[in-house]
């Protein structure tokens, strides 16, 4: 369970939702604030579960199958793969200020409308993850006993989002005490967007290619 979960955490670096919660705190009143982050992130902690729980029966389905490329050098390679491809999109970079001012139109007033944008945005972001991929596949192939591993649904969701509801706490706490260490280190992180999005991206890089190797040896 602990190697999935491992890929989870991989995954709870979710620059976008990151990214939309800090533009919220900037936006939006202390009230508005609380309850919209809380249903944002509480709709995409419901996509990721959802997510995750559809894969895992699917993987399940193929059994052996899934097995067999866990434990073969493949599932190692693809890692790496995975890592080459993340370290190129980071370094060819892109803007993505146009989708995420699609994504805050809706997000002025908590709606469930907020629920099904965060639940959105957790699939989108589970489904383009290998690494969430890579998790549930190692779960599917592991030992543990079919009711653990579905209970184990949950809190791999809750890994797979961990940072954005810490990131999401400590701008509460910012809102409150914009002048603390905190507030002074997520002003710094405004000014610096650009870079930190691509210190994320080559963070996974490199922690995909290292567990790839790992996988190899």
């Amino acid at each position: 369970m602990l190697n999935a979960l491992a890929y989870a955490f991989v995954d709870a670096i979710n620059v976008l939702l990151i990214g939309v919660l800090v533009a919220l705190a900037m936006m939006l009143p202390p009230g508005r604030y609380r309850w919209i982050a809380t249903l944002l992130v509480i709709g995409d902690w419901l996509g990721v579960f959802l997510l995750a729980l559809v894969t895992l029966l699917v993987f399940d389905g193929f059994g052996e199958i899934v097995a067999h490329i866990v434990d073969s050098p493949v599932f190692g390679v693809l890692l790496i793969l995975t890592g080459v491809v993340t370290a190129i999109l980071t370094y060819r970079g892109g803007d993505s200020s146009a989708m995420m001012d699609r994504i805050l139109t809706p997000l002025k007033s908590p709606s469930p409308l907020t629920v099904l944008v965060g639940m959105i945005l957790g699939g989108i972001q589970s489904a383009t993850s290998v690494p969430f991929f890579a998790g549930l596949a190692v779960l599917s192939a592991s030992d543990i006993p079919a009711g653990e591993r579905y209970a184990g649904i949950f809190l791999f969701a809750t890994v797979a989002l961990s940072l954005p509801i810490l990131c999401a706490l400590l701008l509460g706490l910012v809102r409150r005490f914009p002048h603390s260490w905190v507030g002074r280190v997520f002003a710094k992180a405004r000014a610096n967007q650009g870079a930190v999005a691509r210190g994320a991206g080559w963070l996974v890089s490199v922690i995909l290619i290292v567990i790839g190797i790992l996988r190899l040896l």
